[in-house]
């Protein structure tokens, strides 16, 4: 593991998951962290200090002012020595107060002191999450640089069922294990597309193809296990991933003004999803009925997302996707040249679409062609993520 020797500063505030906190800090210790806890007076309702302290064999600073020792001042120390800060789990209260500035006790200081990064694990009742007021906390702090953790949908103490529940000790260790890895798509702005897009005939139904998004959501999580700070734009109805901006939308033009809005600052674009070409000239705005007769519906052109951002990048590293029927690397040659990518991952359209496994063949704009034999999506991902990361270092933009 990474995290031996880590310096990692665990908040805990006071919400029912701050007995999944003891199992973090535990967690933690056993992969070979230096874990010191910070304590809400809210968080020892629900457990106890000396819990911690067993745990981590340090003590659990819970008040600022008693925790002084003479010539040091224990809230700068610890925000001057930490490698890592994980509040978990945040309460709407904690987060609101880190969001506005307070420091009124010793986890608040400590995190407003300190240089290193600082993540939020929220964890509360599914409508205290989705109240303006804790939304526009959470992006004021993800404008400070801090990064949210979660939360997951699931079974609430309270008896909900949805968003608010914290993400559990393992995932929360995986991550930080992710970020101390040393890997050449750590920090890359990656986004990546997914799923199908959906073009509107009537209020009722939609045009559309038998893209699941797996492919993409398996990408979009190989990056971020690779420490890449990864954005998701998609289609698919599929859950969003843990620990990744995920954008939902529905049809091509969706898509297109998306991916436009996160292109400058990416590093990389992954474009797996199964764009429609076409869309239905005009939309009913009520139910197109039943006739006797034959119905026809005029398409036009969709705006190629990818032959865009070749003609519009600069220093990103473009990847895209051609699922084919026939002649496949006559076609993929061809689009790899036209939209100036750096990569093409190519298949045959009966391989990838629907299925858990994918077979494909990378095509690098060097002239190097790499094929693989089937593997499950989750491997595929990974062997893309690889070549994507020797792209970077071939470029020198490590």
């Amino acid at each position: 593991m990474t995290l031996k020797g880590k310096k990692i500063l665990l908040g805990v505030t006071g919400g029912i998951a701050a007995y999944k906190a003891a199992d973090l800090a535990s967690l933690l210790v056993k992969s070979g962290a230096d874990v010191h806890v910070l304590m809400t007076e809210a968080a020892k309702h629900f457990v106890g200090a000396a819990t911690f302290q067993a745990l981590t064999r340090h003590q659990v600073f819970d008040r600022v002012i008693i925790d002084e020792k003479e010539g040091q001042i224990a809230h700068i120390d610890l925000a001057d020595q930490a490698d890592l800060v994980i509040v978990a789990p945040a309460t709407a209260n904690t987060i609101a107060k880190l969001a506005s500035g307070m420091a009124d006790d010793m986890l608040t200081t400590s995190v407003l002191a300190t240089r290193a990064p600082v993540w939020i694990a929220p964890a509360m009742n599914v409508n205290m999450y989705g109240h303006p007021a804790v939304q526009q906390n959470l992006r004021t702090l993800e404008s400070y640089g801090y990064r949210l953790i979660g939360p997951v949908e699931g079974h609430l103490a309270c008896g909900w069922t949805g968003s608010g529940r914290m993400t559990e000790p393992e995932e929360i260790v995986r991550e930080a294990d992710v970020y101390f890895t040393p890997s050449p798509l750590k920090g890359k702005k990656i986004l990546v597309t997914a799923g199908p897009t959906k073009e509107a005939l009537d209020p009722i139904r939609f045009l559309s193809n038998h893209s699941s998004g797996k492919m993409g959501y398996a990408i979009a999580e190989a990056a971020r296990r690779a420490g890449a700070i990864v954005t998701l734009v998609t289609g698919a109805s599929l859950e969003s991933p843990s620990g990744i901006k995920t954008v939902h939308v529905r049809s091509a033009r969706d898509m297109y003004d998306e991916v436009l809005k996160h292109y400058e600052e990416a590093d990389a674009v992954i474009k797996a999803a199964a764009v429609a070409d076409y869309r239905p000239e005009t939309i009913s705005s009520s139910k197109i009925k039943k006739t006797d007769g034959q119905l026809t519906v005029t398409m036009v052109r969709n705006p190629d997302i990818l032959l865009e951002l070749g003609k519009m990048k600069k220093n990103q590293l473009l990847v895209g996707f051609a699922a084919e029927t026939d002649h496949l690397e006559e076609n993929a040659l061809k689009k790899l040249e036209k939209k100036h990518l750096d990569l093409l991952v190519a298949n045959h359209a009966s391989d990838g679409f629907g299925n858990d496994t994918n077979k494909i063949t990378l095509y690098f704009s060097s002239g190097k062609k790499q094929a693989f034999e089937r593997m499950p999506k989750k491997r595929v991902a990974e062997k893309i993520c690889d070549a994507l990361a020797g792209l970077f270092e071939m470029s020198g933009n490590e």
